[in-house]
């Protein structure tokens, strides 16, 4: 029995969308010494307090639930929460101190950590050479209504520089693309060795023929990509976000894609998720929707669920590991 509990513990692993945490790693010894529930859908916010409130553990996917002060003093029994991944943006960490919650998180894994950029590429060829109206075009009989265009001597634009931005950069060079960067704090000397070239922010949206965003969400960041910026670039241009929603100024995206200078645009993430069905984003036909995959690749899940496993039995034998560190 552990030295935190006299009772089983209960275990919430939550919005496992695609039904593979229990086979992503072994949960086996664990579940011997604890009930392990798992939450297939996202639970509503005003459902959470009475949903969650007999779990001494709760078990996340990334940031899909966001786990706030006001939820977490709702939560009496809740003393321990495996996050996975290095962060949880949307986890206060602060309150769930003072509220004698341990909190461990799992480092970036080691396979898999560039999916998000992989995906990328994928929305890029995707929106070029409109691969899903052909794709769909072709399931119902048709032959050839589109034209794409050809990556080689056009421009990508990084939003956004770092881990998954840089690795970006190869593979445009692969294609014959040229690549301009900018971010907030980007300088001359880390642009040019990740292979690109600094501009500033106005010039990436106008020079770009693809613009890529792999920024983190700050309120220093929140609607970077407003109005102004979307209006500057080519006709014909596209956009991909796989980063985050609320990085973009949505408003100001319809209307560029509607009667603005946009050619396309691809989404992995929104600012609420999971999108709702009757969501304006839903129904605009430039617009190509994918449901926060970036990261979702099996390599991932098996990490973070192994991890974790790892992170709960020893919360459980009384030597808490990988405790989250406060945010930068």
């Amino acid at each position: 029995m552990s030295k935190v509990f006299q009772h089983r513990a209960r275990v919430a692993i939550l919005d496992d969308y695609q039904g593979l945490a229990l086979t992503s790693a072994d949960w086996t010894a664990l579940r011997e010494r604890c009930d392990v529930n798992v939450f297939h859908e996202a639970i509503p916010p005003d459902e959470a307090p009475a949903r969650l409130t007999d779990f001494d553990v709760l078990c996340t996917m990334r940031e899909r639930m966001a786990l706030p002060a006001g939820l977490l003093e709702r939560l009496p029994k809740l003393k321990f929460i495996a996050v996975t991944g290095p962060h949880h943006r949307t986890l206060d960490l602060a309150a769930a101190r003072r509220l004698g919650i341990t909190v461990s998180c799992t480092p970036r894994p080691e396979t898999g950590q560039f999916a998000t950029a992989e995906l990328a590429w994928g929305l890029i060829l995707a929106l070029t050479r409109h691969i899903p109206q052909e794709t769909q075009g072709m399931r119902v009989g048709g032959w050839q209504h589109t034209v794409g265009k050809a990556l080689y001597g056009r421009t990508l634009g990084l939003l956004g520089l770092g881990r998954l931005g840089a690795h970006m950069v190869p593979v445009a060079r692969a294609f014959g693309m040229d690549v301009i960067a900018w971010s907030q704090n980007l300088t001359d000397e880390a642009a040019r060795a990740a292979g690109a070239r600094r501009v500033g922010k106005h010039e990436l949206f106008a020079r770009s023929d693809v613009l890529s965003v792999h920024l983190v969400l700050s309120e220093r960041t929140r609607h970077i990509v407003d109005r102004a910026a979307l209006q500057a670039m080519k006709p014909g241009a596209y956009l991909v976000n796989t980063a985050r929603g609320g990085l973009i100024e949505q408003e100001a995206l319809v209307d560029a894609l509607e009667d603005g200078p946009l050619g396309g645009a691809a989404l992995d993430t929104f600012e609420v998720e999971p999108l709702p069905a009757d969501h304006v984003l839903r129904r605009l036909p430039k617009l190509l929707l994918t449901p926060h995959l970036g990261y979702t690749v099996e390599e991932t899940f098996a990490w973070f669920y192994r991890l974790s496993i790892e992170n709960i039995a020893a919360w459980l034998d009384g030597a808490p590991i990988r405790l989250l560190q406060a945010p930068a």
